[in-house]
Formats: C-alpha cells, sequence, structure tokens
C-alpha cells in the first residue's frame, strides 16, 4: 500500500505487528520514533532560519529548535557570532573590561541564547538552526520525511513496540533497516550539501 500520509503509516504499522490490540497505542509508536529521530538526524531539510531583535543578554530559542548552525547580526558589515560553551561565556563576563556592546560571542543555555557583550542597543540577529520535525497527527498528515524516506518512519515506528513485542525476532531485523535507512538519508544529505545545491530557509521569529 502507499506510505504517504499519517493514516497509510498507522495502518502499514498495524499490518507489520499483525496484531489487532496494538491499534490504539500505534501513534504513541509514531511519536517516540519521531523524538529518536531529532536526537539522530541532521539535514538540510530541517534547517530554517529565525530574526528576532536582541536587546538582552538571553533571549528565547524558537519553540521548534534543536541545534544552531550560526547567528549573525544584521549590522554593516554583517557580525557572525562567535560560539563559546557556557563555562567560557562565564569567564568572558567575568574578565572581559567591555560591559557592553555590540555582541560577539554567543552560547546555548537550555532554552535560552545568551551573548555576550550585553547589548548596548537593539540589534536585528539572524538565527539558522536544525529544527525539530512537523510532527505527524490527524490535521498534520505528511511531512517532508515521510515523504523522502518512508522506510525510516515505518521501520523507526516498528522498533518502538518492543516493549509489547518483547521476544519477537523481528526487531533485530527492523533496528538494522532502520539504522541503514538513517545513514544513508544522511549521507545523501552531505553529497547533496556538496553538489552546488541552495539550501531553502524560511524566514521566521525567535520564540
Amino acid at each position: 500500500m502507499a506510505l504517504t500520509t499519517y493514516n497509510e503509516l498507522k495502518t502499514s504499522v498495524a499490518d507489520w505487528l499483525n496484531r489487532t490490540d496494538l491499534t490504539a497505542v500505534v501513534p504513541d509508536f509514531i511519536s517516540l520514533a519521531e523524538a529518536q529521530i531529532e536526537r539522530t538526524l541532521r539535514t538540510r531539510q530541517m534547517i530554517v532560519r529565525a530574526t528576532a531583535s536582541i536587546d538582552t543578554e538571553y533571549s528565547a530559542v524558537p519553540a521548534d529548535f534543536l541545534e544552531t548552525k550560526s547567528i549573525k547580526l544584521n549590522t554593516n558589515p554583517v557580525t557572525a557570532l562567535a560560539f563559546e560553551s557556557i563555562d567560557a561565556m562565564d569567564q568572558l563576563k567575568a574578565t572581559t573590561y567591555i560591559a557592553s556592546g555590540k555582541p560577539q560571542y554567543f552560547s546555548i543555555v537550555g532554552g535560552q541564547i545568551r551573548v555576550l557583550p550585553v547589548p548596548d542597543a537593539t540589534y536585528t540577529a539572524e538565527l539558522t538552526y536544525y529544527a525539530k520535525l512537523s510532527k505527524l497527527s490527524s490535521t498534520n498528515t505528511t511531512n517532508w520525511l515521510l515523504t523522502q524516506a518512508p522506510d525510516v518512519y515505518l521501520y523507526g515506528s516498528l522498533m518502538q513496540a518492543a516493549p509489547y513485542l518483547k521476544e519477537d525476532e523481528r526487531i533485530t531485523v527492523w533496528a538494522s533497516i532502520y539504522a541503514r535507512g538513517l545513514e544513508e538519508l544522511q549521507i545523501a544529505d552531505d553529497r547533496g550539501a556538496t553538489s552546488g545545491g541552495a539550501i531553502m530557509m524560511r524566514a521566521r521569529t525567535f520564540g
């Protein structure tokens, strides 16, 4: 059967499990698979861009934030902020003689972006980052990953049934195919990123 929508994925997972008593929890398997995929996969389809005004040391990251690629201030010329660890940022603040000024460094602290020096004015910043998947649901019936790699979704979801299946020998096979699918997807993306194709990004705001 086709595997292009959320309902088709749910039906396929139930068919593969061949267990009529798991239909109600199949959506949980899919959600757990999405969480696992987000911890592993980093492809250009996940890259988005957000802009915001920064005038304080700490600003909230976007709700779908996973990992930073870069932060730039839209000054003339553009200022690219350098990443520093949390400890290094504390040391910079303790030892620098500049109490405030144009930010030069950033770090991620929990759900916030920290910049130093503390801004001396309001700066327009552009954050390029890896975003979470657009989760499948009854109202969001597909996304780029299901379209491009339905096998990753299917086998990832089947793996999440392991606590129910326990000694099912198929788990090892599913895990192997799932891992290979993720690896091939990442390799294809890495290859595409060096072939001259442009990264597609959409503008949005922080938070």
